[in-house]
């Protein structure tokens, strides 16, 4: 109950004023009496009440009737997955793939263009969208993404566009995907408030990092400005950041999580939030339980459902952390960051997501690496 109630609440906030969430919730008068009292119909949920939009779905349906409700996506091949003129929101996303290759995870990109714009606000692997970042099937729920037995991905982050949507998914392997079942739930508007953001999802890798030398007593040098940090993204404009997903392969003994989110708002030359070290930025603590009791987890704003092989030589970790309690706003500019270690002194394999809302529906994105480059294995 409580997840339905949270996840609708930040849908309602982001339609406001949209003549959307004005039938699904009471306003401030109708909530309140002129004594500060409920009024009568202050108890009612919002799906118990008039909604204003129209519910659809656009899917791999077979629409000749039979039960082909797939896609095959040869080598090479791009499948649209999403097209919609007018303003809508697509408001739930699930896949679920058969595909010949084992890394087909990392091989599928994922894309999506707002308002007919002809580059993407949306690329990434579609493991690393949906916190696969390693290209393994791992069972866990947050509030925004999951991943359910029968290997079927889930997204509820809400997709709002003005003039129209397209989705594709590109097939960067060397073998066939036998069957991609999609479907997008989305509903249809007249218009939406004029400060609704566009969701954006950007992809970034570091296989290895590059690990920062010590001093010559053995100490880690200094890094009050992040200058090694790795980048889960940035974008210009106005906004706010929701969170990360991040696949880490160790390619050394030892902890690696010691490094400290630093997060720039509106100032590119120093971090206005950093932190205290990785596993407390991902809401762990104590290296997750350590070498020999380390735990996975998955709660609804961060988790780390996937922890092989704790600090160890070729370790692997997937985690989640969202910002839904607490959007990090940025007004010029956000760059979102991390170090890999303690000021960068280890040189991890880093493969990561980052997803915000901003104002306008695209941002500069860094060229995606190639498919040779994005395979997880143990880089020394």
């Amino acid at each position: 109950m409580e997840y339905g109630q949270q996840r609708r609440g930040f849908f309602k906030r982001l339609l406001a004023g949209a003549g959307i969430a004005s039938a699904a919730a009471p306003s401030l008068a109708q909530a309140q009496s002129a004594t500060g009292g409920a009024t009568t119909n202050a108890f009612l949920p919002r799906y118990a009440r008039a909604l204003n939009y129209k519910s659809l779905k656009q899917s791999s349906y077979d629409a000749t009737g039979g039960n082909r409700d797939y896609w095959p996506i040869k080598p090479g091949a791009v499948q649209e997955l999403f097209n919609q003129q007018g303003a809508g929101v697509i408001t739930h996303i699930w896949f679920t793939i058969a595909a010949q290759s084992p890394l087909h995870l990392k091989e599928l990109i994922l894309r999506a263009y707002w308002d007919g714009n002809s580059k993407p606000s949306i690329e990434t692997p579609v493991g690393d969208f949906f916190g696969l970042n390693l290209g393994d099937y791992v069972i866990y729920e947050s509030q925004y993404l999951s991943c359910s037995p029968g290997k079927s991905l889930n997204c509820y982050f809400a997709m709002p566009y003005r003039n129209g949507a397209r989705m594709t998914v590109t097939n960067e392997g060397s073998r066939d995907v036998g069957a991609y079942y999609s479907n997008i739930d989305f509903i249809k508007v007249d218009s939406l408030p004029a400060d609704a953001m566009y969701f954006h999802a950007q992809y970034r890798q570091a296989a290895p990092h590059h690990a920062v030398a010590k001093n010559p007593d053995g100490s880690t040098p200094v890094n009050p400005n992040g200058k090694e940090n790795h980048v889960y993204c940035e974008a210009r404009g106005r906004g706010h950041l929701m969170g990360v997903t991040l696949g880490v392969i160790q390619i050394t003994e030892g902890w690696m999580g010691e490094g400290d989110d630093m997060i720039f708002v509106d100032d590119e030359t120093k971090p206005v939030i950093v932190g205290t070290g990785s596993e407390d930025y991902f809401l762990g603590s104590w290296n997750f339980g350590g070498r020999e009791g380390a735990k996975q987890f998955s709660h609804h704003q961060y988790g780390a459902p996937l922890i092989q092989s704790p600090e160890r030589t070729g370790g692997r970790y997937c985690l989640y952390r969202f910002h839904g309690d607490n959007p990090v706003t940025f007004t010029r500019y956000l760059r979102h960051t991390m170090e890999h270690g303690h000021g960068n002194d280890r040189g991890d394999n880093f493969y990561s997501c980052g997803f915000w809302y901003q104002d306008k529906p695209y941002t500069d994105f860094p060229a995606l690496p190639p498919l040779s480059q994005r395979i997880p294995v143990v880089k020394a």
